[in-house]
């Protein structure tokens, strides 16, 4: 089955590379490429490409808000492409095709595509744009205002982890860690960048290399030294530098059972 399609990422040397992995696809015709969200949301009205790999971090226009502007029978099949972990799962909510999380293989493309195409082939692409719209809908900003899920990579698989089932986070310099009663997992994002995407009323930074999740704090307590503490339920201890009366203040919300002894 023969397939059209569209480039939309504001990276040349993503379009680059890119191109040169769908010329392995012999039955997709590549009808273009965009640099941006308004030139792809004209291109996708007047050329109506099949499918469309669609980067979802653009300036000024995103790769959702590229979708919201287009009429419901207008929509392409649509391929995510992201260089961030955490935008596979808006991916994922939006009941998207598939996304591709930089770099991938050429397996990986090629999977991809196929899901397209038997999808296409069982001529069920108006039923998931559908759902495609009313998400876009019910989500008028570009993602979920703070993360309820974060992606983490195993093997060629992509996880999707619950927020409230991690203990905390360290910094590992342009990466990190997400520690569970289950185990670690490495997403690649900054800590800073996870801070501004998960809610302040769940998640807080009690050092310069820690976030923890408020509900797993069972105490605080003064070390041998005079330094403070956080001791979390499954009893792992974390450096406290943040001030101690502005941690306080996070956790007496009623309700929470949480406790601090000073």
């Amino acid at each position: 089955m023969s397939l059209t399609a569209l480039i939309v990422d504001d990276e040349s040397l993503a379009r680059v590379r890119l191109r040169k992995m769908l010329a392995a696809e012999t039955d997709l015709e590549l009808l273009g490429e965009c640099s941006n969200g308004a030139d792809a949301i004209d291109f996708i009205q007047t050329r109506r490409p099949e499918l469309v790999f669609l980067d979802v971090q653009m300036p000024e226009i995103s790769g959702f808000e590229v979708l919201r502007a287009l009429p419901v029978h207008q929509l392409p099949a649509v391929i995510f492409v992201t260089a961030h972990d955490q935008h596979a799962v808006a991916a994922f909510e939006v009941q998207a095709f598939d996304y591709l999380l930089k770099p991938f293989s050429q397996a990986r493309l090629s999977e991809a595509v196929d899901r397209v195409r038997r999808h296409l082939q069982s001529r069920d692409l108006a039923v998931l744009n559908q759902n495609l719209a009313e998400w876009l809908q019910r989500n008028p900003a570009a993602a979920p205002a703070y993360l309820n899920r974060f992606a983490v990579k195993n093997g060629s698989q992509i996880l999707f982890l619950k927020v409230e089932s991690v203990d905390y986070i360290e910094s590992a310099s342009n990466y990190a860690i997400l520690h569970t009663d289950q185990g670690n997992h490495v997403v690649r994002e900054t800590l800073l960048s996870l801070e501004a995407r998960l809610s302040p009323k769940h998640f807080r930074r009690i050092s310069r290399s820690v976030i923890v999740n408020l509900e797993r704090i069972r105490e605080i307590h003064a070390d041998a030294t005079g330094d403070h503490v956080v001791v979390l339920h499954s009893g792992q201890q974390l450096d406290l530098t943040r001030n101690i009366h502005e941690i306080l203040n996070w956790l007496q919300f009623p309700g929470t059972g949480n406790r601090a002894n000073i």
